[in-house]
């Protein structure tokens, strides 16, 4: 019975996993692409040959992580970049999907793997280009200096069909940078960039920013007042700036402004030197794209700190020890005046008691008192009878 039971649960089991995948629709087969220029790759498969079941089928569509497309057509017309190739952005998983009325669910998804037709090469870094008014100005910083670059572009317009590649003109170097221009109005479209030496060639999307609005700095009694001046280009647009500064080489934290909360204000201390950075940001109807870094802008000077509470806490001091001293010196040396020898009372009265007072001062350190000097009298006699004969 219990062998039974375990048989059935078995069958069960199985019966309903060949159910399941009964119900999903078969994967698409076939699967090939090929390069139609240095940006774009067409891919193509085939219908699923097994039974449909009469569904109606469309194909499901994912580049990398992007949302998925679906198309009734057996081939796609994707954009691939050199610098996605290492990544999830070039990887294409394609699966059979029913549409309304099909009740099946969708196949499995076939991944299909993605090769350059040239040698690939990291040939520039940090490849920027600044918008200005009828041209934009595009820089990197080269890979390897001594390769002999060439730098071509192309628009992607929506709605359009693919344009033409265009060289980038007026090379220029600066030793840390190497740049040309593009003379291009800013449509805020895409442009696909194409750079070729004989290691290789990289293809990427390049990345704008804006000129950096200039910073403006005023002393408004006990505060500095920061304004910007806006480039020509992006004018219109929403600006956003986020300021960081230090005060006296202390950090202070960083706080974000927007172009209607201008001007900003900062406390200012006379004796601080100021250091301050920033970064904008357009947003709003514009695309949101940045500012060009900028170096920090200063203002005042770091001043001598007050050295009066030091002196004052060395002096003082100092002072009050030699006083000291001097006056422990001058208390010793004059001890006898400032505190004569009182003698003690008993010891008067006992020694006048046992030895009399002529020997108690002979002894004693009483006060003697100086004898006066006294003119000796001299006294003559005279005789009776010559007074009496005087009178007579």
């Amino acid at each position: 019975m219990k062998g039974s039971f375990f048989a059935l649960l078995t069958y069960t089991v199985v019966i309903m996993a060949y159910s399941c995948e009964a119900d999903r629709l078969p994967p698409p087969t076939g699967l090939s692409y090929k390069w139609l220029d240095s940006f774009t790759i067409n891919i193509s498969w085939m219908k699923p040959t097994s039974k449909l079941d009469h569904c109606d089928i469309e194909y499901e569509v994912q580049q990398g992580g992007d949302l998925p497309s679906r198309t009734g057509s057996t081939n796609t017309t994707e954009t691939c970049m050199t610098e996605e190739l290492d990544s999830t952005g070039c990887k294409y998983t394609i699966r059979t999907v029913g549409k309304a009325l099909c009740d099946r669910t969708e196949s499995e998804a076939v991944t299909i793997p993605i090769d350059t037709l040239v040698p690939r090469a990291q040939l520039v870094k940090d490849f920027k280009c600044v918008i200005y008014r009828h041209k934009m100005n595009c820089s990197w910083i080269p890979v390897n200096p001594s390769n002999n670059l060439t730098v071509h572009y192309r628009l992607n317009e929506v709605n359009k069909d693919k344009l033409p590649l265009k060289s980038c003109e007026e090379f220029y170097s600066n030793g840390k940078r190497n740049g040309c221009y593009l003379k291009e109005d800013f449509t805020n479209q895409d442009i696909y960039m194409l750079v070729r030496s004989e290691a290789g060639q990289s293809t990427f999307k390049a990345f704008y920013v804006f000129p950096s609005p200039k910073m403006n700095i005023t002393e408004e009694g006990n505060y500095l007042k920061l304004t910007w001046t806006r480039p020509e280009v992006g004018n219109n647009c929403w600006w956003t700036y986020e300021v960081c500064y230090r005060e006296c080489s202390r950090h202070r934290e960083c706080m974000n402004i927007t172009a209607k909360e201008e001007p900003m204000l900062v406390s200012y201390d006379k004796r601080c030197l100021y250091e301050f950075k920033y970064k904008a940001t357009i947003s709003n109807h514009c695309s949101k794209i940045p500012s060009e870094s900028t170096d920090p802008v200063t203002y005042g000077t770091n001043a001598p700190p007050d050295g009066t509470l030091t002196v004052v806490a060395i002096v003082i001091p100092v002072i009050l020890c030699v006083s000291v001293i001097l006056s422990c010196y001058c208390f010793r040396r004059h001890r006898a005046i400032i505190c004569p020898v009182i003698p003690d009372p008993s010891a008067i009265f006992k020694e006048m008691i046992m030895n009399g007072n002529k020997e108690l001062k002979a002894k004693s350190n009483l006060y003697t008192p100086v004898p006066e000097p006294i003119e000796p009298c001299k006294v003559t006699l005279v005789p009776e009878n010559s007074v009496l004969q005087q009178n007579s």
